[in-house]
């Protein structure tokens, strides 16, 4: 008999579906969330179980579960943990874990994918082109590589593991991956599909305009409160203002934090360390201490939601020769103009603030310093005209 403890999201639920799909019944899964795991380990432990296989997967053990695993390996039990957190490296000191963060073409690695490939390599489980679909598909949305590569259906494959339950969906997972030779969705689950985008558009839109930036350490973030859609408000908004180093998202109900980011020099898993918490370079999540609340919801409490671009204009558009208008919540507003020397300059008030060699560094400026945004046509307009009347009366004064 085997026991599975693994994570509670769609790369937890594909390491269970793929450990059905290779012992039937002959396999018990536990799903379990990061704080839920250590307890449920102490527990197989306290029953009697030699005959049983221990296979944890998507999650790390304490220092004290680590333990009781090896000295029950060296008794003779049989245990591994698979994982591709680059926080759990430290288990491969260990016989029985294999952690692998990245492949050897570049790919990064999910659970999933690696407890597919071990459940074949030890001959538990045969290949088959529909379980490789899946697998690639949940080992894409976790590593966020969909995006990149715009693999829709791994989005999708995340959206309908939230909209049904979780015993329906690996039911229905592991009956479709049995009987078909490829991976698609059904009719009905296309239907639903198509309803849950729309509203998580809506849902994005709305939480756009609660969102407030503020500098916790080094890093510059917008923060913003969501139950719901983590990956996908943090990956929209994290693209809709890239100054921000990355993205905070708050469940006060679940009391914990998610960060995301879309930069590649940015590992918010480090953020998350700080605060007891872990993950991946991009994605990554801890409980709401008490250090953490102070930081991310205490002190930007009275701060004004972040104010979007313009998004409709036709004049007074970024990178301009003629310009670029920005307003920051005090009612300043900044001016950013090309030089005949190749640099970019921030103006306010005409009075150079400061200039750079290219425009994209003259906005991340004013956008983290001053929360700047680009202001609309109308108000660029009067701004030029205003600019030109003061010119026109100092010419007329030397005069």
């Amino acid at each position: 008999m085997y026991r599975l403890y693994t994570h509670n999201d769609l790369d937890g639920i594909g390491c269970g579906i793929v450990a059905k799909l290779a012992f039937g019944d002959k396999v018990k899964v536990f799903y379990n969330s990061v704080q839920s795991l250590d307890r449920q380990i102490e527990r197989f432990f306290e029953e009697e179980k030699e005959t049983e296989r221990l296979i944890i997967s998507d999650l790390s053990i304490n220092e004290e579960n680590t333990k009781r695993v090896e000295e029950y390996v060296q008794k003779g039990g049989n245990a591994v943990l698979i994982d591709h957190h680059k926080t759990a490296l430290h288990f491969n000191e260990y016989d029985w874990a294999k952690v692998e963060v990245e492949y050897e073409d570049g790919r990064l690695t999910s659970a999933t994918s690696l407890l597919y490939e071990y459940l074949c390599e030890q001959q538990l489980l045969e290949p088959k082109p529909a379980i490789d679909q899946f697998v690639d598909l949940v080992r894409q949305w976790d590593t966020w590589e969909w995006d990149e590569n715009e693999t829709v259906d791994a989005k999708r494959l995340n959206d309908l593991f939230f909209m049904i339950s979780m015993d329906e969906f690996e039911e229905r997972m592991v009956t479709r991956l049995k009987e078909n030779n490829a991976f698609s969705f059904d009719e009905f689950e296309g239907k639903l599909l198509a309803m849950e985008e729309t509203k998580i558009e809506r849902y994005i839109r709305r939480k756009r305009r609660e969102m407030v930036q503020t500098f916790v350490g080094k890093h510059c973030t917008g923060i913003v409160y969501a139950e719901s859609y983590h990956s996908e408000l943090g990956n929209e908004l994290g693209k809709e203002s890239p100054h921000l180093d990355y993205i905070t998202i708050l469940n006060a109900g679940g009391r914990k934090i998610s960060f995301r980011t879309i930069h590649d020099d940015i590992d918010v898993s480090e953020v998350a360390k700080k605060f007891d918490g872990g993950g991946h370079a991009k994605a990554s999540g801890c409980q709401l201490t008490n250090e953490a609340f102070q930081l991310f919801v205490t002190k930007p409490f009275a701060l004004a939601p972040l104010r979007m671009d313009a998004s409709r204009n036709y004049l007074n558009t970024k990178e301009s020769q003629n310009g670029s208008l920005y307003a920051s919540p005090d009612d300043n507003q900044y001016f950013i103009y090309p030089t005949k020397e190749n640099r970019w300059v921030v103006d306010s008030k005409d009075k150079v603030v400061d200039s750079f060699n290219s425009f994209e560094k003259a906005e991340r400026f004013i956008k983290r310093k001053y929360a700047a945004w680009l202001l609309p046509d109308d108000q660029f307009v009067e701004y030029l005209a205003k600019r030109v009347i003061r010119h026109k009366q100092k010419e007329s004064q030397k005069h």
